[in-house]
Parts: C-alpha cells; structure tokens; sequence
C-alpha cells in the first residue's frame, strides 16, 4: 500500500486533533467537568472561549505525524496533514473572532 498520497495525509491530519483534544480533556479538564460534557461543549462552540483553545491545543498533535512523514520523504501525506491543519487553523480562527 502506498501511503503517500495527499488523501491518505489529510485523514490523519482529519481525525488526529480528535485524539488530541481527548488528551486535552484528561490533561487540562478532567477535574472541572465530565467527558460528555466536554464533548458536548464541541456541539455548540458558538460564544464559548474554551471550544478554539482546546481545539489549538489538540491540533499539536498532528505535528507528529508531519515531522514522521516529512523525514521520510513522503511528501503528499505529508501536504495532506499540513492542508488538514490549516483547515482547522482556519476553523479555529472563524470560531474565536467572527462567529
């Protein structure tokens, strides 16, 4: 199986920060509420401060597999987890200063 290829990146680089932002929850959050809440903070991040920093928190997680893909020379997996996370830039930038 060939793995470098840009869509293979950009589902990791999808589903990684979700990983990432449970790390977060038991790192940062676990003593001030429950999982499910936490979660369901994520459900409507509308007018919530915590919901972009938790979300940029988790998306270091992709850093990883970026620097893994990149020092073996697989550079559209690699292009796919870096458009990955500049679509969740993107996101977390329009979460904290337009909506």
């Amino acid at each position: 199986m060939n793995i470098n290829k840009p869509v293979w990146g950009f589902f990791v680089g999808l589903l990684l920060p979700f990983l990432g932002d449970v790390i977060v929850y038991f790192i940062l959050f676990h003593n001030q509420m429950g999982l499910n809440e936490y979660l369901m903070t994520f459900k409507h991040p509308l007018g919530n401060d915590m919901v972009p920093k938790a979300m940029s928190l988790g998306l270091l997680i992709n850093l990883a597999p970026f620097m893994y893909y990149t020092n073996k020379r697989l550079d559209g997996t690699s292009r796919g987890i870096l458009s990955a996370t500049v679509l969740y830039f993107v996101i977390i930038v329009l979460l904290k200063y337009v909506w």
